[in-house]
């Protein structure tokens, strides 16, 4: 191949992958999501998210959830969840993002998460990360789906 083929073949390819984001604008629906989840503001989180609901994958039964309602019911799941258990001051804090994807008006994102709380009075935490794909509306980015993934939480030392 000549040279000038092969710079020509990369140029394109490159131009094929999606973009890093350049501002925080992708970033800011995670983070309202996750200072909303913090002060047990429903309302707030649940505005984050598309408003046909999104699909959200998390370690507690029945871990799915999509459709209109998907917020509410994962909500509801998480408190059932929390009382059987013992489980109180829940917190999330998010690090900044380890990849970042944004083609057009869809968004891919990774952030470094800590999970902390109370179980039965003792204090945990669990390091993990959540992924997001989001969803650029007219108002602004929207959270079309998000999951958390990590290991099972460590009492805190």
């Amino acid at each position: 191949m000549r040279p000038f083929a092969i710079i020509g073949l990369a140029a394109g390819l490159l131009l094929a992958v999606p973009a890093q984001a350049q501002n925080g604008a992708v970033e800011a629906p995670i983070k309202t999501f996750i200072d909303s989840f913090n002060k047990g503001d429903v309302a707030g989180a649940m505005a984050t998210h598309v408003s046909t609901g999104a699909t959200i994958v998390d370690e507690i039964a029945p871990y799915m959830w999509s459709g209109p309602k998907s917020f509410g019911d994962w909500g509801a799941s998480y408190d059932k969840d929390a009382k059987a258990n013992g489980i109180t001051d829940p917190a999330v804090s998010v690090g900044a993002p380890t990849r970042e994807l944004v083609d057009g008006d869809a968004a891919y994102v990774i952030v470094p998460s800590v999970y902390t709380f109370k179980q039965k009075g003792v204090p945990m935490r669990e390091k993990a990360q959540m992924t997001f794909a989001l969803t650029k509306t007219a108002a602004g980015w929207k959270i079309a789906a998000w999951t958390w993934t990590g290991p099972n939480p460590n009492p805190v030392k």
